[in-house]
């Protein structure tokens, strides 16, 4: 089992689950490396970032841009889209940067400790 079906299984059961994203496709909200924690929801917003499947593709940690009914538009910080999904498994509830700084998401507004 890969990192990503890892993760998928404990957010299947209900517990947060946390993994290292890499890449700087969230910057400057995500540094890289990032260890994010994850939770399952029963609904997201515009501006969730997410663990999700785009086009048959795990993405670990981009934004909901758009919504329509119960698809949502997944896009990096930088203006990408990566495509429609409605498979969503779970949002960023807090970040570890690379600078050892605790990026908490559990509010409309991020705040660092």
């Amino acid at each position: 089992m890969n990192k990503y079906e890892n993760l998928k299984a404990r957010l299947d059961k209900g517990e947060d689950a946390s993994m290292k994203c890499f890449g700087s496709s969230m910057l400057p909200i995500l540094t890289n490396p990032s260890t994010c924690k994850y939770r399952r929801e029963t609904s997201y917003k515009i501006g969730d970032i997410v663990f999700c499947k785009v086009k048959g593709r795990y993405i670990d940690a981009h934004k909901i841009t758009a919504i329509q009914g119960n698809r949502y538009l997944i896009s990096n910080n930088h203006g990408h889209n990566n495509g429609w999904t409605s498979t969503i498994f779970g949002r960023v509830i807090e970040a570890v940067l690379a600078d050892g700084k605790t990026r908490s998401f559990l509010k409309d507004d991020a705040t660092d400790r």
